[in-house]
């Protein structure tokens, strides 16, 4: 009578297809709530089609102008005449360049006034928000 001879014990080994699997999901995760963290201080506006290079500000500052006139400093409504005192302040921590983010319709003269008032302030640059065609 002939025995068969026990087989010896397979090493175990990492298989490296899964793990890649989990790792793009991981990546792709992240990545998405990054951008989804991204915040303009801004309101939503309709804003111009254009081409413009993309902004690479820290902290940006934000002038949002609405079609009905409304002015807003990083979402805090303020008007013509509180705007340089409430404009000042937050420029002595950042670069006195501001995001002007106007919405399509809103009137010009209030665009102008309200650029106009940020200078006053100590804005130096505007960059002029825009949507991409």
């Amino acid at each position: 009578m002939k025995l068969r001879k026990t087989r010896a014990p397979r090493k175990g080994y990492i298989q490296i297809i899964p793990m890649i699997d989990v790792m793009f999901f991981l990546l792709a995760t992240f990545m998405l709530a990054s951008l989804s963290m991204q915040n303009l201080d801004s309101l939503q506006v309709n804003l111009p089609k254009g081409q413009a290079e993309k902004l690479s500000a820290e902290k940006p500052i934000t002038l949002t102008l609405t079609k009905d006139s409304e002015i807003y400093i990083n979402k805090e409504s303020v008007t013509l005449e509180t705007l340089a005192v409430k404009l000042k302040p937050l420029l002595e921590d950042a670069q006195p360049k501001l995001i002007v983010s106007a919405d399509s319709e809103a009137p010009q003269g209030i665009v102008v006034q309200a650029m106009l008032r940020a200078r006053q302030a100590g804005v130096q640059q505007f960059l002029i928000a825009v949507r991409h065609k």
